[in-house]
């Protein structure tokens, strides 16, 4: 498995507050599927960060696109790959 970070960029803040509740039920989902190890807002309001669990890139932005704060217009993306240390535990 491959780590991707991506960073989830304000574009619209009523989209976002109103959308709010869907994107976080779509992140625990999946948490839960193992495919989300990590994420949380920028305390200045800029968006937020997500890491995810995927094969490849393209497995990556395809999960990215599912998220409602993504499909919706609220926010942008920006996708990296994560080189994670591997000698930590989580």
């Amino acid at each position: 498995m491959k780590y991707f970070a991506v960073f989830l960029s304000m574009q619209d803040e009523e989209l976002s507050r109103v959308h709010r509740p869907e994107h976080l039920d779509f992140l625990a989902g999946q948490r839960e599927a193992g495919t989300v190890l990590m994420n949380g807002r920028f305390t200045d309001g800029a968006g937020g960060l997500i890491i995810y669990r995927a094969e490849d890139e393209e497995s990556a932005v395809s999960l990215v696109k599912q998220d409602p704060y993504i499909s919706l217009g609220a926010r942008d993306y920006e996708i990296h790959e994560w080189d994670m240390e591997t000698n930590y535990e989580f």
